[in-house]
């Protein structure tokens, strides 16, 4: 039996530090090549948390690297450290297991293995930055986790894209599973909560579906607004929420609005997820994200000057994720270009990203205008996504419609999607009648122009006709 040499190895890892550099982590250093037999390459985690997570997220880039060092046609497969065999109880029908690493669902049947999230080991605890915007969620997830089912339930969190409501999640997960790896937890996105609903409903199969949801010691459950205007699946999670909370059962839920601001969700739901915690993150101010990115290079075990990471937080001020990716954006061009970073190479890698003398984005996101509009207009983002029709609700309503489709690419359906399920002949209309107005009336114009100009200094897409025109 074959193995790789330490050599080949070490060509692996700067294979793949140089080719796919955002994979790349501190603790592939733990990594252990065990065996190369038959045209397969054994990888050795040091915990199913990496083993699960490599095979799910890292194995076309692993094997590329294993190929392209051993000039061979090679397969890559991750294992875990073996542990003390344990003789299994006999089954007695659908059994739900660990999150993350096997089936849910252990039957025969539909398995939840595609629709359970995959837990990153770097969303820990550990790695976790907090500020002024997230303590209060941080210091209730860590109770969350240490006390399951006692600390705060339900634990409801909530925010913008991109500032650590999923990171806390699975940091949630993987300490209760540090502290106890038999604890039954299922993780999951709300959309594979609905879809598996309606395929078990279709199948005959709801006894199968509310033994894998009714029988777990923590249910987490990720954008659980997109509930809303889902009646026949919000009555089926108010009786599974109900059948948990009185067995002490741990639900932690992560939504982008308060439970009161969610349009369309039950009266009864709304009042079922404020019986714990409910907790908000808000975007992170300057020191925050100094210190998210030294977080980030550190995980990478990359070295990141000063000034290059007060440059990216000066620059990018939305959310952790925007971060993340331009900080992967410098990783990459450093990578392939065999150079170290710099700030002059920061500020050509991220030329296309950031404005070169504004303090914002060029690639505005809709929350951007969303955060804009609504401290203009003094209304909540719920308002925008209700059906209210009063003309305090309507005008930035229409507003963030017209300047969404302006300075984003997102298409019609898209955007009513978003503002309250509306079709896009209604976002024409909205286009339309600011375009309208804005002919017409002077100082509305000015009033638009000034609140485009304040989401930053990204210009429209060039390639795209005037709005009223591209509907």
């Amino acid at each position: 039996m074959a193995k790789l040499d330490n050599t080949q190895w070490r060509e692996m890892m700067t294979y793949l530090r140089k080719k796919h550099p955002s994979i790349c982590r501190q603790w592939f250093e733990d990594l252990t090549p065990i065996t190369l037999d038959s045209g397969l390459l054994q990888i050795q985690t040091t915990t199913p948390l990496q083993q699960n997570y490599l095979q799910k997220r890292c194995l076309d880039q692993f094997t590329e690297a294993a190929q392209a060092i051993t000039g061979n046609l090679v397969a890559v497969r991750f294992v875990d450290r073996p542990a003390t065999p344990k003789t299994p109880p006999a089954p007695t029908g659908p059994t739900t297991v660990n999150t993350g690493v096997r089936p849910v669902l252990q039957n025969g049947q539909t398995s939840l293995e595609a629709d359970q999230m995959v837990i990153s080991p770097d969303y820990s605890f550990e790695n976790f930055i907090t500020g002024p915007n997230n303590q209060l969620a941080y210091a209730a997830s860590v109770a969350v986790a240490n006390q399951p089912g006692t600390a705060y339930n339900p634990l409801f969190i909530h925010g913008g894209v991109g500032l650590g409501k999923t990171h806390l999640l699975q940091a949630i997960c993987q300490q209760i599973l540090s502290a106890n790896p038999d604890t039954n937890i299922l993780y999951v996105s709300c959309d594979a909560f609905m879809n598996q609903f309606l395929e078990c409903v279709q199948s005959g199969q709801m006894n199968e579906f509310r033994h894998r949801y009714r029988h777990v010691d923590v249910l987490v459950i990720d954008d659980i607004h997109f509930l809303a205007k889902r009646d026949r699946t919000q009555e089926e999670f108010f009786h599974t929420f109900n059948e948990l909370y009185q067995s002490n059962k741990q639900i932690v839920l992560s939504s982008d609005a308060a439970p009161s601001e969610i349009p369309d969700l039950e009266d009864r739901l709304v009042s079922r997820f404020q019986w714990g915690l409910v907790t908000q993150v808000t975007k992170p101010g300057f020191e925050t994200r100094v210190a998210i990115l030294k977080a980030k290079a550190r995980l990478r075990g990359i070295e990141l000057p000063e000034d290059v990471i007060n440059y990216i937080a000066s620059k990018i001020d939305s959310n952790a994720r925007e971060l993340e990716g331009a900080f992967t954006t410098v990783q990459g061009h450093a990578a392939l270009q065999d150079q170290p970073i710099t700030l002059k190479l920061a500020q050509t890698a991220l030329g296309d990203t950031l404005a070169a003398s504004g303090p914002k984005s060029n690639q505005v996101t809709l929350q951007n205008i969303i955060d804009v509009v609504t401290e203009f207009y003094n209304v909540r983002l719920s308002d925008l996504q209700s059906r209210r029709r009063h003309k305090s609700v309507t005008e930035p309503r229409q507003v963030c419609m017209f300047l969404a489709r302006k300075r984003t690419r997102f298409s019609l359906e898209e955007i009513g999607g978003y503002f309250g399920g509306r079709d896009h002949t209604t976002v024409m209309h909205s286009i339309r009648t600011i375009d309208d107005r804005m002919k017409k009336d002077e100082n509305f114009g000015i009033q638009v122009n000034q609140l485009d100009a304040q989401i930053g200094n990204a210009p429209a897409h060039p390639t795209t006709p005037p709005l009223a025109e591209r509907v």
